[in-house]
């Protein structure tokens, strides 16, 4: 059986996401149909206007809640009338989605940067019969119904606010995982997060929650600034100051573990040369421009890119959702809900700086 739906579709790098109806395939092996009741807009979902414009025409948006309307055959982690946090997509049977680390999966790129199957087809047509991409991230949640792969849907409590939790589904477990699953922080060590956006502020959450002894936090606005100190941050520095150096090391001769979102160069740069051998410096942005360092500056130092927090969403987002109902990560802290029709307002708010988080809320329509 196949859906038809509302979704925002980009057709071209410089144009605006314009509502249309799509015809959705039919549910194969595995794959679930969601009605999504909330979406968040990450700087991800810009990518498809510059570097990876090949992917249009698409529809966007990895970071989706929703209801599980139907499932395919094989189906077993989740039924219909289950709300669900959707994140990224994985093959779950190569080495790293068996060993416990699905962001590293062998199809990673061609599963979650394609917005195709893995055979380069399209999985949905327009109403020309055109095809049209759907598989962004596994989901393309910028639509009033996505069928995703069941492992990319988490099953979560019935009470929680389901149109609120979708950006735990990329960015806040990207932030959150870069800092407890990659650099392991221990109580009492130091970490900086360069970039107070929605993924550096849950690095920070997440640096507090594993007990950091000092949470530096270093952005261009200085009301990111107050919020990250707010929710965890011990010292907070503008990016515009002249010595970045000192001032982000302040009395220390280097800090334990560093965090960049911003994928800017000079930054990435200076990340590696503050961190003491033994520590880790995790790089998380997207962005074009690449550094360059003398070998010896990475002496004795962990220096990796890290996908979606190395984390496997089925565990650990869950994991997140116990620490926001404890009051330890009040991660919604960071959202700004928009209507859906309203998609490119919050996309221009998020590309301006005003809103660090925007979610995209679903009103009441058919399953």
């Amino acid at each position: 059986m196949t859906t038809t739906t509302t979704a925002a579709v980009l057709r071209v790098p410089e144009g605006r996401h314009e509502f249309e109806e799509i015809t959705l395939g039919d549910l194969g092996p595995g794959d679930v149909l969601v009605r999504i009741v909330g979406a968040g807009l990450c700087h991800t979902d810009m990518l498809p206007r510059g570097m990876l414009a090949g992917v249009l025409p698409a529809v966007l948006g990895h970071e989706g809640s929703g209801i599980v309307v139907d499932v395919g055959p094989g189906v077993d982690r989740v039924r219909p009338g289950d709300p669900v946090v959707l994140s990224f997509a994985s093959c779950g049977s190569c080495r790293a989605c068996e060993s416990g680390h699905p962001a590293y999966c062998d199809a990673f790129f061609p599963l979650n940067l394609s917005a195709r199957n893995l055979d380069g087809s399209g999985s949905a047509a327009d109403s020309s019969n055109a095809p049209v991409g759907t598989r962004w991230f596994g989901q393309s949640s910028f639509a009033r119904h996505a069928i995703v792969s069941e492992r990319s849907a988490v099953a979560v409590d019935k009470d929680l606010p389901l149109e609120l939790m979708g950006p735990l589904g990329c960015g806040i477990q990207t932030g959150a995982g870069s800092v407890l699953n990659v650099m392991n922080v221990q109580p009492g060590q130091s970490v900086v997060v360069f970039g107070a956006g929605a993924v550096g502020l849950a690095g920070v959450m997440a640096a507090r929650l594993a007990g950091a002894g000092e949470i530096i936090a270093v952005d261009l606005h200085q009301s990111r600034l107050d919020l990250a100190v707010e929710l965890g941050a011990t010292r907070a520095v503008l990016a515009s100051t002249d010595d970045l150096s000192a001032a982000v090391l302040g009395d220390a001769a280097a800090v334990d573990h560093a965090l960049d979102t911003t994928a800017v160069g000079s930054v990435m740069e200076l990340a590696i040369t503050i961190v003491r051998p033994g520590g880790t410096v995790v790089f998380v942005g997207a962005g074009e421009q690449s550094i360059t360092v003398h070998p010896t500056q990475l002496t004795g130092k962990n220096v990796t890119y890290a996908l979606e927090g190395d984390a496997d969403p089925q565990e650990f987002i869950p994991a997140l959702i116990e620490h926001w109902r404890a009051g330890q990560f009040p991660f919604d802290r960071l959202v700004t809900t928009f209507p859906f029709d309203e998609i490119n307002t919050a996309e221009a708010e998020s590309l301006s700086g005003a809103v660090i988080k925007p979610v995209l809320v679903f009103g009441p329509h058919a399953d």
